[in-house]
């Protein structure tokens, strides 16, 4: 057998340093020559060497069977790495000459050595099981020959130990050499000879005795072999029959094997050689081909850092991007490992962060470009092609802060905004020296026309401003949603090419077992020879086919890369899918959805990208509160001196239509509400609103302290007002140009069918709630306080009136003599003509109001409610004045003759002079109501007086003279405008007798 030919235990070095051990040579085969031992092939199924020779470094059965091998070797790899001699193990035995990867790789289990469960061993259990069975149970049935002697076994046993305890122990020791002096010395004492050199008797019995006493030590130990020979001596005899039976045996296998050699090396020189110097051949010319795609691949990339800098002095961030994210990959996935590439991965990286910084550099100088250029030119967007590079690589980088950079720019464009506007109209104005005026003062010196012009430009710069932004982050944003569209489309194309490349696997697999599952089972007598990979022949002429394609990818890809660096990274891109889609195909250490994966890992994510895209609208909103908050400032600036409040109602009307149109138009522009201007011009028109109703609260004050309450003439512009106001418009019509119409004043003034005698006062006050009403056109914010304004406004000319007329304040303030009934009459018809605007008032106010601030109305019930009283109370005072007369006169009233008497005559002429005031200014009902109080006053006068002369209705002379009188006061009264069909009831006066 080959394990017993002379080798040694311990394994001879081969060297002083390589840690390898050789088996030593036989000194019968010293004449032959050994080939040098090589180093192990490559066994991994999947990874071919690339080596034309490769095939035949293994073993052959027919060319090697007479020569050593590395593969006769008796020292295995674990005792070459645990050898004793050595002081310390060498930690780098692998990592020194395969690299620092190699202990780290994990090895994939081999595709040819099927998994062995205990299924395999099921059939030869079964047939065995039978006769394991039969063995146990005689085993336990019967007894050995040893059982059966144990008693005698034990006492020769311990016999044969009594003796071997009488020799020396020295002699049992493993230790036992009798080159050792102290061994020696221990054994044959020779301290008991004489030194001398002669021999005496003692000497000779002495060594007589020591002669005995070992070969006494001999003949024990000799029967104690013998006895345990005799013991097994079965055993030894069967053993050496069984030795030549088995040395017979193993001269037929010898013949057997010699001829099957011969006849195996008969075939390999006829049929082997030539196959596999073909398949050698086709393994080279592939691996060729390999190696010139590789050498163009490189090539290739050796080229990216130029190409990277073309692109980059062109700025073409995106396609540097690309290309170099298409290096990264084609250096770890297909020229892993290369030396000379090594420090290349590390510069792409400082190029890219490089190309990070460049992006950010340019896009804060486009945003600076962009929102700093005139806004005389028409294009929208600066260099849209530019931009949405930019704004591709920064999503690309994951650059997501770009847009606060814009916003920065943005603040600083609007600051400088203001300020050309400022310096533009400055500099037309020769007035403001701007060199020796601050820039704020320089917008308080302008005169408001001035300053009205400059808002207005502001307003202008800003609305072309907004323009520009929203055109600006329109673009960005329809950037931003084609990358969230790629990117989901991309993943969605992932998804269903993986569910189908495992579904094609799954088909492979099938069609495969069903291929060779009856070509493996079938009885034809084929030749499979192994190739070193453990491929059949068959298989490598496909493997060696398929790679002959995949060369072709190979080129194809090097020639891809070779036009990225040279053109554009579009194709760098191609490059990179088709190296993936080859690496996918050939290699099982790629995933399938690499290019996703990859592509996932650059690029955001679908959340970050819709986060950015709603930050893009919330700039444009932004944007928005930019330009209203520096609008803001300069109407503060303005405002800080109170030359706002000082202005008209014209100007300030004009301010505030400006600034609901600039803001309507950013709302309509930007789609959000900004509230900080329209802040300011609450609060500014609060301040208007004050000082415009403490001006015509002032001058309604002074006109009824100068207000004689004389029936004043209605100029035709004030009829014309009224009319308007009955055609449901109640502004204040535009200014006639003087001379235009000369129509002359009319003593009443026509509403609605009806004529009112008014004072001038009433006329302007109604020309006041007009303006009042006006403001809330001009400036809906001010509703409600233009509407609590409006109120204090009449309350305040009820209470004054009511003061000056019912008070009498008057005659001090005035200076008149008396309070006339014509006065009274006059004040209440003037009453009467505000209470009947009222509700128009209150209609106009109430559609400007929103329903919830409907409750403010309560303000004109409260002012009606106190109108009404007023004037009930002056109806009261003119019934009392001629109660008072009535008192007076009836009190001398006596019934005699001459009738009528005297004092009914009085009492008929005050009350034609009292018609005579009020007619003209009552309507007719009102008269005949006022005169219907006045005369039930009279007939209760009359008949108290009547009964305090004793004078009845009892047909008498005095009777008679009574009713003449009443009859003379009935024709009076009755004889007066308007009062011919009054019903006065006069048999009232008389009280019935008891």
């Amino acid at each position: 057998m080959s394990s017993s030919q002379g080798s040694s235990p311990i394994a001879q070095c081969s060297g002083p340093g390589d840690g390898l051990f050789r088996k030593p040579r036989d000194p019968a085969m010293a004449p032959r020559h050994y080939r040098t031992p090589r180093s192990l092939p490559d066994v991994c199924p999947k990874e071919p060497t690339g080596e034309g020779r490769a095939l035949c470094d293994g073993p052959s059965v027919v060319a090697d069977q007479h020569r050593w091998t590395v593969y006769n070797s008796k020292v295995n790899l674990p005792a070459a790495l645990n050898d004793p001699r050595l002081a310390k193990r060498e930690s780098d035995f692998f990592t020194k000459t395969w690299g620092l990867d190699f202990t780290e790789t994990e090895v994939m289990p081999s595709f040819y050595l099927p998994n062995i469960s205990r299924e395999h061993f099921s059939s030869y259990l079964q047939e065995t099981a039978q006769r394991e069975k039969i063995h146990e149970r005689c085993k336990n049935i019967c007894q050995s020959r040893d059982d059966l002697s144990v008693p005698t076994i034990t006492n020769n046993h311990d016999k044969a130990r009594a003796e071997l305890e009488q020799v020396p122990k020295i002699f049992m020791k493993p230790e036992f050499v009798l080159n050792d002096p102290a061994t020696f010395n221990a054994v044959l004492p020779w301290s008991h000879f004489s030194v001398a050199g002669g021999k005496n008797s003692r000497d000779v019995a002495s060594s007589r005795l020591l002669q005995e006493k070992l070969s006494h030590y001999l003949d024990v130990v000799e029967v104690s072999i013998a006895r345990q020979i005799s013991l097994r001596s079965e055993a030894f005899f069967h053993a050496m029959s069984s030795q030549h039976e088995l040395q017979d045996r193993l001269r037929e296998t010898a013949d057997a094997v010699a001829k099957l050699r011969a006849r195996t090396a008969a075939i390999d020189r006829i049929m082997c050689r030539g196959p596999l110097q073909a398949l050698r051949d086709a393994l080279t010319r592939n691996n060729c081909i390999k190696l010139h795609n590789k050498l163009k691949l490189m090539a290739a990339v050796h080229q990216t850092q130029p190409t990277v800098q073309l692109l980059l002095s062109t700025s073409e961030f995106v396609g540097a991007l690309e290309l170099i994210a298409t290096t990264k990959e084609v250096l770890q996935q297909e020229l892993q490992g290369i030396h000379s590439f090594r420090h290349l991965g590390s510069q792409l990286c400082e190029m890219e962060r490089l190309i990070d910084k460049m992006m950010v550099a340019d896009f804060s100088t486009y945003a600076q470009s962009d929102l700093s250029r005139p806004f005389e030119e028409d294009s929208q967007v600066l260099e849209k092609d530019r931009l949405q590079s930019l704004v591709f690589g920064l999503l690309r980088q994951r650059k997501l802060d770009f847009l606060d950079i814009y916003s920065e720019e943005m603040v600083r464009a609007a600051k400088n905004i203001v300020r050309q506007c400022v310096v533009k109209s400055v500099s037309q104005i020769s007035e403001i020296d701007a060199d020796a005026v601050r820039f704020h003062e320089q917008m308080r010196l302008m005169t408001f026309p001035q300053w009205f012009d400059l808002l207005l430009d502001i307003f202008e710069h800003f609305i072309l401003f907004l323009k520009r932004i929203k055109a600006t982050l329109s673009v960005i944003r329809n950037v931003v949603l084609e990358v969230l569209d790629s990117s989901q489309r991309s993943r969605l194309a992932d998804v269903s090419s993986a569910t189908n490349h495992s579904d094609g696997r799954t088909n492979e697999d099938e069609e495969e077992e069903e291929s060779e599952g009856p070509a493996f089972h079938s009885g034809e007598a084929e030749l499979a020879y192994l190739t070193h990979e453990g491929l059949f022949i068959s298989d490598a002429l496909n493997e060696a086919e398929q790679r002959s394609n995949a060369s072709a990818h190979a080129q194809t890809r090097a020639q891809t890369c070779t036009d990225a660096c040279g053109s554009d990274s579009a194709s760098a891109t191609t490059e990179s899918s088709s190296s993936r889609e080859h690496n996918s195909n050939t290699t099982s250490s790629l995933p399938i959805g690499g290019a996703a994966a990859i592509s996932e890992d650059v690029m955001p994510s679908d959340l970050e990208l819709g986060r950015v895209a709603n930050n893009v609208q919330e700039l444009l909103y932004t944007a928005s509160d930019v330009s209203h908050d520096r609008c803001v400032k300069v109407l503060m600036t303005r405002a800080k001196d109170g030359s706002l409040e000082r202005l008209s109602s014209s100007e300030f009307v004009c301010l505030s239509q400006a600034v609901e149109s600039f803001v309507s138009d950013t709302e309509e522009l930007c789609g959000r509400r900004s509230m900080s201007l329209r802040g300011a011009l609450q609060s500014q028109a609060y301040r208007f609103v004050q000082r415009f109703h403490e001006e015509r609260k002032t001058k309604l004050s002074l006109l009824l302290d100068n207000e004689r309450w004389k029936q004043a003439e209605v100029p035709a512009e004030f009829q014309d007002l009224v009319d308007s106001i009955a055609d449901g418009r109640i502004t204040l019509p535009e200014r006639k140009p003087a001379g235009s119409e000369d129509r002359k004043p009319s003593e009443f003034l026509c509403v609605d069918g009806q004529k009112y005698a008014v004072v001038g006062t009433v006329l302007l006050l109604i020309r006041m709630f007009l303006e009042y009403c006006q403001c809330v056109n001009d400036i809906p914010s001010i509703t409600t306080d233009i509407l609590t304004r409006l109120a204090d406004l009449l309350k305040h000319f009820n209470s004054r009136s009511c003061q000056l007329v019912l008070g009498a304040g008057a005659l001090q303030v005035v200076g008149l003599k008396t309070i006339t009934t014509r006065n009274l009459a006059l004040a209440s018809r003037c009453l009467q003509l505000l209470v009947h605007y009222i509700p128009v008032i209150r209609a106009h106010f109430e559609t400007r109001l929103q329903p919830r601030q409907y409750s403010i109305l309560r303000h004109f019930g409260h002012i009606t409610k106190d109108y009404n009283d007023h004037i009930a109370e002056i109806s009261a005072k003119l019934v009392a004045i001629m109660d008072s007369m009535f008192e007076k006169a009836l009190s001398k009233y006596e019934v005699k003759a001459p009738m009528p008497s005297a004092c009914l005559r009085n009492v008929c002429k005050q009350m034609a002079k009292m018609h005579e005031a009020i007619n003209e200014l009552l309507p007719e009902e009102q008269t005949q109501m006022l005169f219907l109080r006045i005369n039930a006053s009279f007939k209760l006068y009359l008949k108290r007086q009547l009964a305090r002369l004793g004078v009845f209705n009892d047909g008498g002379p005095q009777n008679g003279l009574v009713m003449v009188d009443v009859a003379f006061y009935s024709e009076n009264v009755q004889a007066l405008r308007s009062l011919e069909r009054l019903d006065l009831n006069m048999p009232e006066i008389w009280e019935q007798k008891r």
